[in-house]
Order: C-alpha cells, then sequence, then structure tokens
C-alpha cells in the first residue's frame, strides 16, 4: 500500500475567526499554520488566500505573498492554490493563481447549491477552459467531485482531452448540496474512479475523521484542516490545522500506514522532483 498523502487545507473562503480563533487570514497566519500542519505530517497543502480582513481573494499578488512566506518555513511542502475562489467570481479571477506556475491546482467538476441563494457555477466550458489552462502551464489538476456525476464529467473531459492522466481526485464529502458523508457514499464514489486514478477525501464537518480513517485502510489519501472542520473532537475547537492532522497521524499509525513526504507525495502523484 502506497504511503499516504496528508493535505492540510488551512484556511478556505468561507470559514471564520468567529468559528474558529486560529483560522488564518494574513500572510504571517496563513505561514504558521501551515508549518503547524507541515511539520504534524502534511505534504501537501491546499491554499485559498484572503486580505487581513478575512475577505476571500483570488488575487495573483497576495496568492504569491502567501506562497512565498509558506516556502521560506516549509521549503519542500507541495502548495496547492484552489481555483474555486468563492461563489460569484469569473473564470478569469478565479485562474489567477495558475498564473504562478504551481505544480498542482484544483479544477471543480461540476455545480453546485451551497445552500440559501448561492450557487457554485462550473459549467462544461468552464471546466474545459480551467482544463485546457492547465494542461498549458504544465499543471497537475487536483479534481474536486463533490458528488458521482461530478466524477462522469471528469472521465468524459479527460477522453476529449481537456484534462490529463494521470488522474487525482477529491472527493469532498458532506457538503450542503453535494453528497452525503457516510461510508456507503465513499464506497460508491471510490468505485467509480478508474483503478489507476489516485484519490484524497475531504470529509466535511463530523465527517472528517470518519472517512480519514476509510481512506486510510481503503490506501486513499486525506485532506483535513480549517477549511473542513474546525473541531478536534466534538466541541472541542482545534487549536491548529497541526492538531488536525496529528490526529489522522495517529490514525494512520493505528492501522500501520507511513505517512507520505513531501518528495514522496510527488513520486505518487506524478509529479516532477523538487529542484533546490
Amino acid at each position: 500500500m502506497e504511503k499516504l498523502i496528508i493535505t492540510a487545507a488551512i484556511c478556505g473562503a468561507e470559514v471564520l475567526k468567529e468559528h474558529n480563533p486560529a483560522v488564518p487570514y494574513t500572510v504571517e497566519e496563513c505561514a504558521r499554520e501551515a508549518k503547524s500542519a507541515y511539520d504534524a505530517g502534511a505534504s501537501l497543502i491546499h491554499l485559498h488566500v484572503r486580505e487581513d480582513d478575512g475577505t476571500p481573494t483570488q488575487s495573483k499578488a497576495r496568492f504569491k505573498e502567501v506562497i512565498d512566506a509558506i516556502r521560506a518555513v516549509c521549503p519542500d511542502v507541495i502548495i496547492q492554490p484552489s481555483t474555486g475562489g468563492a461563489v460569484g467570481m469569473s473564470n478569469d479571477e478565479r485562474l489567477q493563481p495558475t498564473e504562478l506556475l504551481p505544480e498542482m491546482a484544483t479544477l471543480d467538476c461540476g455545480t453546485l447549491n451551497f445552500g440559501g441563494d448561492d450557487i457554485f457555477e462550473n459549467t462544461e466550458n468552464t471546466i474545459k477552459y480551467f482544463g485546457q489552462r492547465m494542461i498549458e502551464r504544465g499543471i497537475k489538476p487536483e479534481l474536486e467531485v463533490f458528488d458521482k456525476s461530478m466524477i462522469d464529467m471528469a472521465l468524459r473531459l479527460h477522453r476529449k482531452g481537456f484534462i490529463k492522466a494521470p488522474l487525482h481526485f477529491d472527493f469532498v464529502m458532506g457538503v450542503n448540496g453535494g453528497i452525503d458523508g457516510t461510508l456507503r457514499d465513499f464506497v460508491f464514489m471510490r468505485g467509480s474512479i478508474p483503478q489507476d486514478a489516485t484519490y484524497t477525501v475531504a470529509g466535511i464537518g463530523r465527517y472528517e475523521f470518519p472517512l480519514a480513517a476509510a481512506a486510510i485502510i481503503d490506501g486513499g489519501h486525506v485532506r483535513v484542516g480549517f477549511e473542513d472542520n474546525v473541531y478536534l473532537s466534538k466541541g472541542v475547537l482545534a487549536k491548529s490545522n497541526g492538531e488536525l492532522v496529528e490526529k489522522v497521524v495517529r490514525i494512520a499509525n493505528e492501522f500501520g500506514r507511513p505517512i507520505a513526504s513531501p518528495a514522496e507525495a510527488r513520486e505518487i502523484l506524478g509529479l516532477a522532483p523538487l529542484v533546490k
């Protein structure tokens, strides 16, 4: 079984300090949280960025500031900018961080009702456009899928040449409007991707650690972090992203699953070795 890649989604676009005071907004706070996750065993940082007041932004300049700050304290970690942005942003606005030519970036594979009147819109043409840009820029997409139909869309567009192999999926489970986070649903999603594809599972809220355990046992990979869940256990706020990663490491140790270093994660994901 492959070593376990742990991704830390350190801040997201929606979660606030009102939910957990440790949620990072500033450049310095993002570097602090990335370092806490990296030191605990995360080899990949999934990155949104915010203004100092917490407003989500896809600004290329802000992403560069934060990426540079993370690189200064975690020189070999994989940094994966989000192209999801926030509801209402244009395609080109969302794609700004890809202009920095990261190793990976997310590619959302369908439209989702986020609750109320909020719709996270990803039309087929949007997905094609994002896929083409990532191919042109040499960026590996992490295919974010919130239900089974999005897996089907990703596979269809892969066959048409808009998404390059090897495929790597992120099952985001338990989001309002998406697939639930039950073990039944995990097995359904897991069985819907090609045998040669890799995957990470991101369980939202109370689903985070049960789904992490399922992925660890199955041979998949795990995402945790304040974007998805701010609690270490029921009613107990996590003090840092690092605490959430530490819990995954403890679960993995119980099942005898070793943790991948950034270099090992690059090999598993088909990324080029880091040039120092």
